[in-house]
């Protein structure tokens, strides 16, 4: 005996939600339209409004039902690193595959959509969007902070401010290698392992190196 139809089919909040995400990722933030979401995700612009409110509001919902969950699995990881440890030292390369494990996992589900939302996070990252920069901030903030703290304790040799810069640098690596790929192959050619979790080992190396470079020397002006 068939299920009925309303248990097989996505909510209707799903739905929009899952229609917004791949739209985002197509036409960026700014250029997708109400009326384009809604016709993807066949409801009316009334059923948007119900769920939501507003396009900003919509946009929030895409990001948070995603982060809330890939955060809260980074932090777990974290905690038992931290808990192993005993109040000692915890390897950098540990500290790096909790922190951008999880999103590398999630960039590799082609089924539930985590390949579609890492990409628009990846591309959100190199948008001039105040408004979602601004959110994205704040939902980080807690994960961010803590594996900060994390890679502090780690590396006690390496000065706070350079390791800020270089977890920007990876995370400005991991977004381009989710979601810029497409742009590699314009001056590659054919570009092989682009699933996430094929170049995962490559990625984490690279990322190792990086964050355990020698120190950067200045000139005595530029200090």
């Amino acid at each position: 005996m068939k299920a009925p139809v309303d248990r097989v089919l996505p909510d209707t909040r799903s739905r929009i939600l899952d229609a917004a995400e791949l739209l985002f990722v197509e036409h960026g933030l700014d250029a997708t339209s109400m009326r384009m979401i809604t016709a993807r995700a066949g409801v009316n612009l009334a059923a948007v409004n119900y769920h939501f409110g507003t396009k900003d509001s919509l946009i929030q919902e895409v990001f948070r039902r995603r982060l809330t969950e890939l955060n809260r699995r980074r932090l777990a990881e974290l905690d038992r690193l931290e808990a192993a440890a005993g109040g000692g030292r915890i390897k950098p390369s540990r500290i790096l595959e909790a922190f951008f494990g999880p999103a590398l996992e999630l960039a590799s589900d082609t089924e539930n959509g985590g390949s579609t939302f890492m990409q628009l996070l990846g591309r959100t990252y190199t948008e001039p969007n105040a408004f979602v920069r601004q959110f994205l901030a704040e939902e980080f903030a807690e994960a961010i902070g803590r594996f900060l703290g994390a890679l502090y304790a780690a590396l006690p040799e390496v000065p706070r401010e350079e390791i800020l810069w270089r977890f920007h640098f990876m995370m400005g690596a991991t977004s381009y290698a989710i979601a810029g790929t497409d742009a590699l192959q314009l001056f590659a050619g054919r570009f092989d392992d682009a699933d996430p979790t094929r170049f995962k080992p490559r990625l984490m190396s690279f990322l190792l190196g990086g964050l355990r470079a020698p120190l950067a020397e200045y000139p005595d002006e530029a200090r």
